[in-house]
């Protein structure tokens, strides 16, 4: 039977700008349309109106192939739940991205990106050998080693607990600012979204809040205009 239910419009006309380094904190209730933005942002989800660019790329004129390569390039992503293949070592799942993108040094870039980390001597160890601390270090790892333009971080300290949270948390703004990446944090805390330079606060879709001035109702024009680094 065809499905009677209609749209869900998530997102309602946000419009914000980033420029590349910034980090920023993006905060609200559940459901607010957090994880939404950053997957239209990342190119996992396609808006239905408006623009979003990002790197010089319109991501809405991309095929799927055109997507993939976009992220591959472009974009490093942190999920609270890490997302690692349990049958790779820990250096196998850091070079997926690199091998992905022809690097032909990608396990010595591997290699380096986990010793950033802290788990140089954990290369060869498997996800369930890896305390969820260092799981989620092994997937900030991947997520840097292609140095990309934009780090999305989605709830990254949800899984963990306050002192192992801090120091993954520690880790990524190093590592953000040691490749003058662009950061979007998307957090429930409100002292993780203190140490980015800008805030977004969203609520039903719509951006209730900006540090940079932006008035509330820049976000009933019906369009989207998501972050460019």
């Amino acid at each position: 039977m065809p499905s009677l239910a209609g749209p869900v419009e998530i997102l309602r006309g946000l419009t914000t700008e980033v420029r590349r380094g910034e980090t920023l904190s993006v905060v609200g209730p559940s459901g607010s349309g957090k994880s939404s933005m950053m997957m239209v942002i990342a190119g996992l989800q396609r808006q239905s109106a408006g623009h979003v660019g990002i790197c010089g790329h319109d991501l809405g004129s991309l095929n799927e192939d055109e997507l993939a390569r976009f992220r591959r390039d472009n974009v490093g992503i942190v999920f609270q739940d890490f997302h690692l293949v349990p049958t790779m070592t820990a250096i196998e799942n850091v070079a997926i991205p690199l091998e992905l993108a022809g690097r032909r040094d990608a396990f010595e870039r591997a290699a380096d990106a986990l010793d950033a980390v802290g788990l140089g001597h954990r290369l060869t160890h498997y996800p369930a050998q890896l305390s969820g601390g260092e799981q989620q270090r092994t997937a900030l790892a991947r997520a840097v080693a292609p140095q990309p333009a934009l780090i999305l971080a989605d709830e990254p300290t949800g899984n963990l607990d306050g002192e192992t949270g801090a120091q993954v948390i520690d880790l990524l703004f190093q590592l953000q600012a040691r490749n003058a990446a662009t950061l979007m944090l998307i957090t429930h805390d409100p002292f993780l979204a203190s140490r980015c330079a800008r805030h977004l606060r969203l609520q039903d879709g719509r951006i209730l809040d900006a540090t940079d001035g932006s008035p509330a109702a820049t976000a009933s024009r019906r369009h989207v205009d998501e972050p460019h680094p």
